[in-house]
């Protein structure tokens, strides 16, 4: 069974009416995809802003839910879960976002912010959720003394590894990745791509790696799949994509590379 599975999902939403009379137009941020990801794998999803992407990155997180279709973690519907069960299940399902000040609190130091996913573990004390904390610090190349410091104090490059760390401090089974790197200098890009490269491969963590950017995206993906207008317009093996696309927008996607 495939850890997670989307099948024939679509989010659509209403926009502000044109005309005081005329019907209210309608967006299709996402229509009718389905993909599905093994355990362990990595899944990349790209396209250019408009897309649909970051949309389906809600829905797979169960932020927001389908107006039709199905999204199928470990098994479980997430449309349809209710949200005290959502809650229970969100552990095993984390986020690190382009901005990693939606997930570091400006007024809390990073040790806190990193061991506050955490807290839903009842059976583990402050003790342990702290030296949980040093541990995921140093294993995104910070030290256990960062825990004192704020986000502030950081580099961009460091706040999306502490970003990164709080997201696998609860040893997730999958971790979505929307855009993670965007906002970074060329140079910092290549360093916490590896870096999450190096987690995925060494945590055995499945990833959907979300991005603009397709050579960004072949460099840390087992599989791509390229969306378009809320739809997917090609998937495949990143060697058949990079040397055999077979859809013009991906064409268009490798000439903007």
């Amino acid at each position: 069974m495939s850890l997670l599975s989307i099948e024939a999902v679509a989010r659509h939403y209403r926009l502000p009416r044109r005309r005081l009379l005329s019907p209210a137009p309608v967006l299709r941020a996402v229509d009718g995809v389905s993909l599905s990801l093994a355990r362990g794998e990595v899944l990349g999803i790209v396209g250019e802003s408009g897309s649909g992407k970051s949309t389906l990155a809600r829905l797979i997180m169960g932020f927001e839910r389908p107006d039709a279709g199905a999204v199928r973690f470990d098994g479980h519907d997430l449309g349809t879960l209710p949200q005290a069960a959502l809650r229970t299940l969100r552990p095993r399902l984390q986020m690190v976002f382009q901005d990693p000040f939606d997930s570091l609190d400006p007024r809390r130091p990073v040790g806190w912010s990193v061991a506050e996913p955490l807290l839903q573990d009842r059976g583990m004390g402050a003790e342990a959720r702290r030296a949980r904390a040093a541990e995921m610090l140093e294993r995104v190349r910070l030290s256990p003394a960062d825990m004192e410091k704020y986000p502030h104090e950081f580099s961009g490059g460091q706040r999306q590894r502490i970003a990164i760390a709080r997201a696998l401090a609860t040893d997730p089974a999958l971790l979505v990745a929307d855009e993670p790197v965007a906002a970074l200098d060329v140079s910092v890009q290549a360093h916490v791509l590896n870096l999450l490269s190096e987690l995925q491969a060494t945590l055995g963590v499945a990833m959907i790696f979300i991005s603009h950017d397709l050579a960004v995206v072949a460099s840390i993906s087992d599989r791509i799949a390229v969306m378009q207008r809320g739809r997917i317009v090609e998937e495949g093996p990143v060697r058949q994509i990079l040397t055999a696309p077979r859809a013009e927008y991906t064409r268009t996607l490798f000439a903007h590379a």
